[in-house]
């Protein structure tokens, strides 16, 4: 590999990125990224070269020095930046300033509400719960939201955490479902869009009826769309 790059080049870089961190073997290996691929990558995502905000692994980012490709090898079994890039993400610490960790932990939690809020409801009611409450009952709760953890993992972590303060449970709602012939042009298309359809029905006079099973949380935003596309003529009935 070339000699060290310039320390200034890294300076400029790690303005709005972080250094991800893997050690082992006694060597040390950067890579330099932004928080959003990191916490994109850490969802499931693959790494695009295009995330990296240098093509370099290093063994000290900020001072420029680039890691011995003989480490590299000996440590990863490979050369390629993307595969070694991938496992410092993945298996690395992440070097994040305070206000940075702050920003990611906020972004995070909003779409850990947000999943909630969609496939959660309450058991007794089989209503959704509004944001605010979720937002609250997490706050009572002490909830530590992870930036880096995959909100799938988290989210099944916080319902326990929630169960004692509200009844909540994460399920799907089978809804029965009845359309005049005049409105299924435009009906029919939001059904699907919104779960998965179960069984279907077109009746002698034009009209159709299906069943579709929906997030629990989604069904007041499922109930205005096809109230506002049937202008409220449309029949529907949540089935046990």
């Amino acid at each position: 590999m070339s000699k060290d790059i310039k320390k200034d080049y890294t300076d400029e870089i790690l303005k709005n990125n972080v250094i991800a961190r893997f050690e082992s073997h006694g060597e040390r290996f950067e890579i330099i990224i932004s928080p959003e691929a990191v916490e994109r990558i850490r969802d499931g995502s693959p790494l695009n070269m295009e995330d990296l905000a240098s093509e370099f692994i290093f063994s000290d980012a900020k001072k420029g020095n680039k890691a011995s490709e003989d480490k590299m090898e000996e440590v990863f079994n490979t050369n390629s930046i993307e595969e070694i890039a991938t496992k410092i993400i993945l298996k690395g610490d992440i070097q994040l300033t305070t206000e940075q960790r702050h920003k990611m932990q906020k972004n995070k939690t909003n779409r850990i509400i947000e999943t909630i809020s969609k496939n959660a409801m309450d058991p007794k009611t089989k209503a959704p719960h509004p944001r605010q409450r979720i937002e609250l009952a997490m706050e009572q709760a002490g909830v530590h939201v992870d930036p880096f953890k995959p909100v799938s993992e988290q989210v099944k972590l916080i319902i326990e955490l929630l169960r004692p303060i509200i009844p909540i449970s994460m399920e799907n709602i089978k809804i029965s479902i009845k359309i005049p012939a005049e409105h299924i042009g435009k009906a029919y298309g939001t059904v699907r869009n919104y779960g998965s359809l179960e069984r279907e029905d077109w009746q002698s006079d034009g009209s159709w009826i299906g069943i579709i099973r929906i997030p629990a949380g989604m069904q007041n935003d499922f109930y205005d769309k096809i109230n506002d596309v049937t202008k409220g003529n449309v029949s529907t009935k949540i089935l046990k």
